[in-house]
């Protein structure tokens, strides 16, 4: 989980090495669409920042978000004043509402231990989604997709703050665990260092499709999407009629 010290520079950093916020935002709401034509409002778990949300707004007549870091989200809140974000863990968070759609961006799901965590955290999808609504979740490395020792960095330069990031992720198990090291400059304060460390879940296809059907929903992995760890879409049963 992402602390103060991140929150700030988190985005500018990603999008530095390319990530495209708003065309994974726009890939996601076409995909719901297709499996929920008139879905008007969306849940954001592990939102983060709010970069994925701020796109998301412009698709849907309401958009929250559900984050378990406290500076996260407050960065969310911030970025986006007129969203509701909700700080709460996606193992057992519980809202007032119901959504058309829930999505977890970002290889965030991978941050659950094991896949009691992950059977219990689609469980929660599905009980705050309106009947017929749709789950899409943007995994984390499959263990025999995962490259271990991968080293990973960005840069970038923004308002007079020169930012770095470089980071090691090497398998542990069934996890897999990345060394994050940030470099900060700015006129006033010099240069300082900070890190962090990420312990995250290498979950099998299988057991993401499994919790899927265990908690009642539809399942179908895209292969490719999100810098090739794919996309798993799936709606919930409507109520059968008489």
């Amino acid at each position: 989980m992402y602390g103060a010290e991140a929150s700030e520079i988190y985005e500018l950093l990603h999008q530095g090495k390319g990530k495209d916020y708003a065309g994974e935002a726009e890939e996601i709401v076409r995909r719901v669409r297709d499996l929920v034509p008139d879905a008007g409002s969306l849940l954001d778990v592990a939102c983060g920042t709010g970069a994925h949300l701020r796109h998301f707004g412009k698709a849907f007549d309401r958009v929250e978000g559900l984050e378990m870091s406290a500076p996260m989200a407050a960065a969310a809140r911030r970025r986006l004043p007129e969203v509701t974000v909700h700080e709460g863990d996606m193992r057992d968070f519980s809202l007032d509402s119901a959504f058309s759609v829930i999505t977890c961006m970002f290889g965030s799901i991978g941050y659950l231990a094991d896949t009691t965590e992950l059977n219990a955290a689609l469980a929660r999808f599905a009980r705050h989604l309106r009947p017929g609504g749709a789950v899409a979740i943007d995994p984390w490395w499959f263990p025999d997709t995962f490259l271990d020792g991968h080293v990973s960095s960005g840069t970038a330069t923004v308002d007079g703050r020169a930012l770095a990031r470089v980071s090691h992720a090497v398998r542990t198990g069934n996890a897999s665990r990345m060394e994050v090291h940030y470099l900060v400059g700015d006129a006033e304060s010099g240069i300082r260092h900070f890190s962090e460390t990420h312990l995250i879940t290498l979950f099998t296809r299988e057991q993401y499709e499994a919790a899927y059907t265990a908690a009642g929903l539809t399942v179908e992995y895209t292969a490719g999407l999100h810098g090739g760890r794919g996309l798993f879409t799936g709606v919930l049963a409507r109520p059968r009629t008489p």
